[in-house]
C-alpha cells in the first residue's frame, strides 16, 4: 500500500528552518511499525520508488509506504534530520555533507549508480567543449551532486568558469532566457533543459564523478522498524529487475512520476546501473565529497570528517539467493 504527498518544497524548506527544533524530538510522520514516510528526490536515480507504487511490490512486500516528493536531495535530508521521514533519498554529495552535522542518520542502500551527468551548454553562447567554459556562467543548485560534478570537471580541465546558484525547476527558464551559458543539473532536469534549448544544446562530458544515488534513514526507523525497512528493500529489488529489463511499465512508471515522455525515459534508464547494494569505494568517495564540501562552506572548515563506513547499514538489503 502506497499513498503520495506533494509539498511545495519553497514552504517546506521554511517550515523546517523554523520547527526544525520542535519536531526532530517528535519522531517521523507514522508511529506504525509497518509504515514509512519515505522523502522521495523526484529523479530516475530512485526509480525504484514509483515502479514499486505502481507495480504494488510494496503491499506484496507487507509494507506501508508514504511518499512525499521533493527537488533536491538536500531538502529530502532536512526532513529526514527533522525526523519528518524515516527514509530519504539523496545523492552522495549531500549525504556526505549532512552525515557530519547529523551523524545518527543511517546509509541503509546505494540505489543506483548514474554515469550520466553532463553540462548542458548552449551554441550560443560559443561552448562547443569543456574549455570553451572558460570564463562562462553554469548554472547548478549549490551543494549538490551536479555542482560536485561541475567542480570536479572543471578542475580536472583546469577551466575557470563561475558557478552560479539556480534550482532545479528554474534550470530550463534560466538556460532558455540565457541567464546563464550553461546547466549542471541532474535528472530529470538534465533531460528538460536538452529539450528545451533543442538544436543549440551542447552536451559536455568530464571529470571522473559517476553518483551514487543513496537511501539514508533515522536512527529511530533503523531500531524500531527494522522489518518494514527490510520489506521496502525488497520491493525495490523487485523494481529493480524491471528497470534493468527496462520493462514498460516500470518505463511508464518513470514516466509518470518524472513527468519525462516515455520514449525519452527509455533512453535514460541505461544510464543507470540499478543494482542495490554498498560499492566498497561508497566511504572513500564519500570522504572526498566531505573535503569538497569543505572547500565550499557547505560544512565548517574546522570539522573533522568522519568514518563515512561506520555509517553504513547494510542489515536490510536483500540477500542474494
Amino acid at each position: 500500500m502506497t499513498s503520495r504527498t506533494l509539498r511545495p518544497i519553497t514552504v517546506v524548506a521554511a517550515l523546517l528552518a523554523l520547527l526544525g527544533s520542535l519536531v526532530a524530538c517528535t519522531g517521523s510522520g507514522d508511529s506504525d511499525p509497518k509504515t514509512l514516510t519515505v522523502g522521495f528526490v523526484v529523479d530516475p536515480s530512485w526509480a525504484q520508488i514509483p515502479v514499486a507504487e505502481q507495480s504494488g511490490y510494496f503491499t506484496k512486500r507487507g509494507v506501508k509506504v508514504k511518499v512525499v516528493d521533493f527537488a533536491t536531495g538536500v531538502e529530502a535530508l532536512q526532513a529526514l534530520a527533522a525526523h519528518q521521514v524515516d527514509i530519504a533519498t539523496a545523492a552522495d554529495v549531500p549525504a556526505a555533507a549532512a552525515l557530519t552535522r547529523t551523524p545518527s542518520l543511517r546509509i541503509v542502500g546505494d540505489g543506483s549508480r548514474w554515469q550520466g551527468s553532463r553540462i548542458v551548454a548552449r551554441r550560443s553562447a560559443g561552448i562547443s567543449s569543456l574549455d570553451d567554459l572558460s570564463g562562462k556562467s553554469i548554472g547548478t543548485p549549490l551543494g549538490t551532486s551536479a555542482a560536485y560534478f561541475a567542480s570536479n570537471a572543471l578542475s580536472h580541465g583546469n577551466i575557470g568558469a563561475k558557478l552560479v546558484q539556480v534550482a532545479p525547476p528554474a534550470a530550463v527558464t534560466a538556460s532558455t532566457q540565457r541567464n546563464v551559458d550553461a546547466i549542471a543539473i541532474f535528472q530529470p532536469y538534465q533531460a528538460q533543459v536538452e529539450q528545451a534549448l533543442g538544436g543549440d544544446a551542447v552536451e559536455l562530458a568530464g571529470g571522473t564523478y559517476d553518483q551514487h544515488s543513496l537511501y539514508l534513514a533515522t536512527d529511530t526507523a533503523v531500531s524500531g522498524k527494522s522489518a518494514a525497512l527490510s520489506a521496502f528493500f525488497a520491493a525495490l529489488n523487485d523494481a529493480s529487475a524491471q528497470l534493468t529489463a527496462r520493462a514498460a511499465p516500470a518505463i511508464s512508471a518513470v514516466a509518470a512520476a518524472t513527468q519525462l515522455p516515455a520514449d525519452l525515459v527509455g533512453r535514460i534508464l541505461p544510464e543507470f546501473d540499478y543494482t542495490i547494494q554498498f560499492p566498497a569505494n561508497l566511504p572513500t568517495t564519500l570522504t572526498a565529497q566531505g573535503n569538497w564540501a569543505k572547500s565550499q562552506g557547505a560544512v565548517d572548515r574546522s570539522v573533522t570528517l568522519p568514518d563515512y563506513a561506520t555509517f553504513l547499514d547494510r542489515d536490510f538489503l536483500p540477500r542474494a539467493g
